[in-house]
């Protein structure tokens, strides 16, 4: 993150919607691929498309582009599967991919009777089982949550991949300070300052602490005639005012100079999310992979 780590060119990532058809995602990821695009995201929300069985797809058919997953909801995978499946995957395509996961969309977790008490709780203790699990350790865990008994991966990765966490609420920051290897986030531009704040707070409770925790925001992102009509109705739809800056709206440049601003903010990664209605899914991975990729340093 900013201010203390060695920062290079801002790293900028598009987000594949799996409101769009799951058919849909080969082309996208052939385009964002081919124009050298860092990095393509994915997400696993109820009830539309998993998130592994579609980075699976997405690494097979690339060379280039790093497959992020923002996120897996912990509630509704046990953590030795997803430890597995990550594994699995890591050796197949060994650092091509980015593995996020959080708490998930509570009203969806109750509607699959997996909603818990604790999400904190929680989280901590599948973050430590997790990250030990890639790491080829043994664990034997008996959390409120997290049960296992002398559990290790036969085939675990080479090198133990970083385990990023989604998080906004500010005991969630702090938590994954602790806890995970990079944060992805929704805050608003004027509260990234505080929520690095927490995060540091978080790694200053942990050993070692060597500076490299990478920091991700999401934004909505549209361009076109409608641009900031669209993006307004998607910002708020997801519970925030037009005016919170979690919006990249208009021509390349536009975009671009937004991307900015949350750079010089202290953001390593932006991350940019179509709106539902996005009238050209692939067109517009195309503009943001040619257009504005170029722009933003």
């Amino acid at each position: 993150m900013r201010n203390g780590s060695n920062r290079g060119m801002t790293t900028m990532g598009v987000v594949f919607r799996p409101q769009n058809p799951p058919e849909l995602l080969r082309e996208v990821v052939k385009v964002a691929d081919a124009a050298g695009l860092e990095e393509l995201w994915l997400c696993e929300d109820c009830f539309a498309e998993g998130g592994i069985s579609s980075a699976a797809a997405a690494l097979a058919w690339s060379e280039h582009v790093r497959i992020g997953i923002g996120v897996l909801p912990v509630p509704l995978r046990n953590v030795a599967l997803t430890a597995m499946e990550i594994a699995t995957l890591e050796r197949i395509f060994p650092g091509r991919a980015i593995w996020g996961v959080g708490h998930g969309n509570q009203e969806w977790m109750g509607q699959v009777g997996a909603r818990v008490v604790s999400p904190l709780t929680l989280l901590r203790e599948y973050l430590d089982a997790l990250r030990d699990l890639l790491a080829g350790k043994r664990v034997t865990a008996q959390g409120r949550y997290v049960q296992l008994d002398n559990v290790a991966l036969d085939w675990p990765p080479d090198t133990a991949p970083a385990v990023v966490a989604g998080a906004f609420g500010p005991r969630s920051l702090r938590l994954i300070g602790e806890t995970a290897d990079g944060v992805v986030t929704g805050t608003t531009l004027a509260g990234l300052p505080q929520a690095i704040e927490l995060v540091r707070e978080g790694r200053a409770a942990r050993e070692p602490a060597d500076g490299k925790f990478p920091f991700m925001v999401q934004l909505v992102a549209a361009t076109g005639p409608d641009a900031a009509e669209r993006a307004g109705a998607e910002t708020k739809r997801l519970g925030h005012d037009v005016g919170d800056s979690l919006s990249a709206v208009g021509d390349a440049h536009a975009i671009a100079d937004t991307i900015a601003q949350w750079s010089e903010a202290g953001a390593d990664t932006v991350i940019l999310e179509p709106t539902p209605d996005e009238p050209d899914p692939v067109g517009f991975f195309r503009f943001l992979a040619e257009e504005v990729r170029p722009l933003v340093s």
